[in-house]
């Protein structure tokens, strides 16, 4: 769907328990200055008052939509409910508890048209669970291939945009976690390039109990994409495996000196 021109942007949104952040989650989409989006949150069968506070927003902006899985399903299943439910020829990706800079959707469109590009995605920037803002900076190299990205994802999924016109139809893999990993190494798989913006136009919140803030279930994810989505030999996975293990290690020390480093600021202030 176009609007004089000018392309529709479908935001994917998967929601479970998501009461404590959805709210500023759905007001960064609202504050875009690229106005022609649409945005499906899927519920995932919440326990708490996620479909509440989401239709409280759709009553400010019918550009939201809300679609309730009738049963507990992860997050691959909303995503893809989401993406077959999708009006729009560029979709974006936005998780429950993350948000976007105002400038995001439009930035990276013009990026996107101007160099006639199918996937890109974007720098972003780590927050607290309060919201504040650290120094960690997720960089977004030029180009990523499907080498690559078996190495390390570098990837952010709150900060991809694919145009399906060059593309065709996407869908994730369902499995729990790192569907959206192994979404990217398909893509690249085919041949398309990630082109990365270097521009920070997105906030990654760091939850405490969240799957991707548990080092350990993370890595047993990837070695399952490597072996079972991916089919690589065993020796191939390992070597795989050994690239990403290390960069991991250096990005878990990396960000807990930040957080360290936030932490002491806010007590020396506070004396």
């Amino acid at each position: 769907m176009t609007h004089d021109k000018k392309p529709m942007i479908s935001v994917i949104t998967p929601a479970y328990n998501s009461e404590a952040f959805i709210t500023e989650t759905i007001q960064t989409v609202i504050d875009q200055t690229y106005p022609y989006w649409e945005m499906i949150i899927v519920d995932d069968r919440s326990k708490d008052d996620t479909v509440r506070l989401i239709k409280e927003m759709q009553d400010k902006d019918e550009r939201i939509r809300l679609i309730e899985l009738e049963e507990n399903s992860g997050s691959a299943v909303a995503r893809n409910t989401a993406i077959e439910h999708s009006r729009g020829r560029y979709i974006a990706f936005l998780d429950s508890d993350d948000g976007w800079y105002p400038e995001k959707l439009e930035r990276q469109l013009k990026f996107m048209q101007n160099e006639d590009i199918a996937f890109s995605f974007t720098e972003y920037v780590r927050t607290l669970e309060d919201g504040t803002e650290t120094d960690y900076i997720s960089k977004a190299p030029e180009t990523v291939d499907w080498d690559a990205l078996m190495k390390r994802c570098v990837i952010g999924c709150l900060t991809v945009m694919i145009d399906t016109e060059k593309t065709g139809e996407v869908k994730m893999v369902d499995i729990r976690t790192r569907q959206d990993y192994a979404l990217w190494l398909s893509l690249t798989r085919q041949g398309y390039t990630a082109y990365g913006l270097k521009e920070v136009l997105a906030k990654y919140r760091v939850v405490g109990d969240s799957i991707s803030s548990n080092k350990w279930k993370a890595a047993k994810r990837n070695w399952y994409v490597f072996r079972h989505i991916e089919k690589q030999s065993l020796p191939k996975a390992l070597w795989y495996f050994g690239h990403y293990a290390v960069i991991a290690i250096k990005d878990l020390i990396k960000y807990k000196v930040v957080v360290n480093k936030r932490a002491g600021k806010k007590n020396s202030g506070r004396e």
